[in-house]
């Protein structure tokens, strides 16, 4: 796998598109978000559980879902840039069997080298599951 072209702030356009990911929340994936992110609250595993507890099945945890937003943001910003800030609100619950669609777009761009970011998570089924807004520092072309 090739690294990312380094990003400039000068080649950054309002409005543009970030090229998101897709992931397919199979059992395997299910299982491994639980042991990688050490969370092993019974609602993200045991689908007795959480069916017990109000919901159609398990779901992924916190620290997936700001995984999935660093990695599109991280991606996009290549290796030169800074995550500066990063804020989310999750929205529905991304239930195992679906698949997510991570996504982006450019906001705004500031003149001291910060880009606004909006980015989500959505769902064929659900929609927009997960709202976020991020802020990164890119390099500028001298």
């Amino acid at each position: 796998m090739m690294a990312p072209a380094p990003r400039f702030w000068n080649d950054v356009q309002e409005g543009e598109e970030l090229k998101g990911f897709s992931l397919e929340l199979t059992a395997t994936r299910m299982v491994l978000q639980v042991s990688g992110t050490q969370d092993v609250y019974p609602i993200h595993h045991d689908p007795a559980f959480a069916r017990a507890a109000g919901h159609a099945d398990i779901f992924i945890n916190t620290a997936f879902i700001r995984g999935c937003l660093c990695r599109l943001l991280t991606d996009w910003m290549g290796p030169d840039g800074f995550l500066k800030s990063l804020g989310f609100q999750m929205r529905k619950p991304n239930l195992a069997g679906e698949t997510i669609g991570v996504r982006g777009r450019v906001k705004r761009k500031r003149p001291d080298g910060l880009v606004d970011l909006d980015a989500w998570i959505e769902t064929a089924a659900g929609g927009v599951t997960v709202v976020s807004t991020a802020s990164v520092v890119l390099p500028t072309r001298a």
